[in-house]
């Protein structure tokens, strides 16, 4: 009977696979499995208030459809896969610091044109002021 080596998985005593990039610090910008929006259905205990602590709302959808630019094109330029323009977009990613940096400067605009933790205001939704029509 030859002696081998425990695969990770039974090294750890657990039935999961061992990380991935994605799931290991200084990993890629793939995003993990999809996970729940945070701000929809729940409160976040850290701070009381619906939405959590942690979500970020973008423009990143807005930039590239503005721009005629496909989500496998803008995802070419900044090196990580087409899934995770949808993630990103969608709000079900939080992209990392180098990755948004990497989107501002890609769409050569501040970062804060493309994320907010506020949600930004609807085009539609602003108020518009006519000047005075005294006469």
């Amino acid at each position: 009977m030859a002696d081998s080596a425990p695969n990770p998985t039974q090294a750890r005593g657990g039935t999961e696979p061992a990380p991935g990039p994605a799931q290991t610090r200084g990993g890629t910008d793939t995003p993990p499995a999809p996970r729940p929006v945070p701000g929809r259905g729940g409160t976040d205990p850290a701070d009381g208030q619906r939405g959590g602590a942690g979500e970020v709302y973008n423009r990143i959808a807005m930039l590239r459809v503005e721009r005629g630019i496909s989500r496998r094109q803008l995802a070419e330029a900044l090196g990580v896969h087409y899934q995770t323009v949808g993630y990103l977009e969608r709000g079900e990613f939080a992209p990392s610091l180098h990755l948004a940096l990497r989107l501002a400067r890609f769409f050569e605009v501040p970062v804060e044109v493309i994320f907010s933790i506020e949600p930004f205001p609807r085009l539609g939704d602003t108020p518009t002021t006519k000047p005075d029509q005294t006469t």
